[in-house]
């Protein structure tokens, strides 16, 4: 018997919450085989199996904040699911099986593909191991959570068991988040999703108490129904940890240029004709993203970091562009790595898929690791511009506002052009206005005139 602890993922990992299992007590599972999903301070990971067997318990429920270390499933042969644990824990032992009813069996929950690379040549038994695992063993901190139907609590409350009413329903893990959040019991929805899954809409209407044949939810909220309290854990808390860090220890300075973005919007749509880029989104952003990178070898201190610990400024000969992405989960700055050495189509390409994936949930910590300078774009909730605040780890951070038709003068008349605003801002502790200025000169002429290139 084997007891797989929560490994450290990665950047540090102290804690995760359980997410999602996908399997259930009872299953066969090979070496490999993904068997939860956990979110980090930065994004939801899929556990793969270091071990091969029946699935003899899960000893931590969906919900559940695990510290790493922390046994959270027991594999092996059936007949060892009795044999005695290597090291005892604080909780107190359940009792026999025979003395409290066992819960319906649980089917595994749908997600999103892809895994985190494992080992593959440990073997099926023995002391296989991931990356980080813990020889210690910690206590689980269980948050408050209400028992839903077909659990085995500590207190059985007598009564008939709907036998007709599945023990937990089918939902992505993001919808089953958004409901444990709202405090909407999902076992009590009507599935409207394919295959029979409880859908985001479907919980969405529960909680607005206007889906049809569904419980009252248990929204947390005072009584007079006037606030509503939501934990700050996981993204967001990192986020928040992050932003307060970056704006107390960089002395930020910003600067802006307003830029005739006529040139840009029409390469753009000159661009989305070509063939090249006929299976790839193209948008001012794809322009930007290329004149910055234009401009960083220009302007290459901008691409750079304090090293505060050895009073020592790292000058990066890469650019890892960093885009910030708003999620359901909060910010997330996932980077393109190595994006100098890409082709405006190969650009193009990664773009598309690191926003895609930031917005599905399923960024991975090494995509969020190591960036050199980033993008924000405000444009596309038509904000206009503002002061946006250092990604930790770097020197500047370049803001993108709407582009919109305004009046420009041109010779001497005044005409209608598709302005923008840039926004950049830089540490002041190694970067002058005079190197901040130049460097954003050098984007919007790039805006402004594409052709300009050339001469980078």
């Amino acid at each position: 018997m084997n007891e797989f602890k929560l490994p450290d993922v990665g950047e540090g990992l102290t804690e995760a919450e359980i997410v999602a299992w996908r399997v259930k007590e009872g299953d066969v599972v090979a070496i490999n085989d993904v068997v939860v999903e956990i979110e980090t301070a930065k994004s939801i990971v899929e556990l793969p199996s270091p071990y091969a067997g029946h699935v003899l318990a899960l000893l931590a429920a969906e919900g559940d904040t695990v510290e790493v270390g922390t046994p959270i499933i027991r594999i092996g042969e059936p007949d060892a699911a009795t044999a005695p644990t290597s090291a005892p824990t604080s909780e107190p032992v359940p009792p026999p099986a025979s003395e409290v009813p066992t819960a319906p069996a649980e089917p595994p929950v749908s997600s999103a593909s892809g895994t985190d690379p494992i080992d593959t040549n440990v073997p099926p038994e023995g002391n296989a191991t991931l990356v980080g695992y813990g020889p210690k063993q910690r206590a689980l901190k269980r948050r408050a959570r209400k028992a839903t139907p077909g659990e085995v609590a500590a207190v059985v409350v007598p009564g008939p068991v709907e036998p007709s009413r599945p023990a937990r329903a089918l939902a992505k893990p993001l919808v089953r988040r958004l409901a444990r959040d709202l405090g909407v019991d999902l076992t009590a929805l009507e599935p409207t999703g394919p295959k029979g899954t409880v859908s985001k809409e479907d919980v969405l209407a529960a909680a607005g108490g206007v889906a049809p044949g569904v419980a009252a939810p248990r929204v947390s909220a005072d009584p007079a129904g006037r606030e509503t309290r939501e934990p700050v854990k996981g993204v967001r808390k990192n986020m928040a940890a992050a932003m307060v860090s970056s704006a107390f220890t960089a002395p930020h300075v910003s600067e802006w240029v307003t830029v005739d973005a006529t040139a840009t919007v029409e390469l753009v749509d000159r661009l989305r004709e070509r063939r090249e880029f006929a299976d790839v989104k193209v948008s001012p952003l794809l322009v930007v993203a290329r004149a910055c990178l234009l401009a960083l070898r220009r302007n290459p201190l901008i691409n750079s970091t304090w090293d505060e610990a050895a009073q020592e400024v790292v000058v990066k000969q890469y650019v890892n562009l960093g885009i910030a992405a708003a999620t359901p989960r909060g910010l997330v700055v996932p980077n393109v790595k190595d994006a100098h050495a890409l082709s405006l189509v190969e650009l193009a390409q990664a773009l598309e898929t690191l926003t895609t994936t930031a917005r599905e949930g399923r960024t991975q910590p090494a995509d969020l690791a190591g960036g050199s300078f980033t993008i924000t774009n405000v444009g596309v909730f038509g904000v206009d511009g503002g002061t946006p605040i250092i990604n930790p780890g770097e020197s500047a951070i370049l803001c993108l506002g709407a582009i919109r038709p305004q009046p420009w003068v041109v010779g001497d008349q005044v005409v209608p052009r598709q302005a923008m605003t840039l926004s950049l801002s830089f540490d002041h502790r190694h970067i002058d206005g005079a190197t901040g200025s130049r460097f954003l000169a050098d984007v919007a002429g790039l805006v402004s005139d594409p052709a300009t290139a050339l001469l980078f």
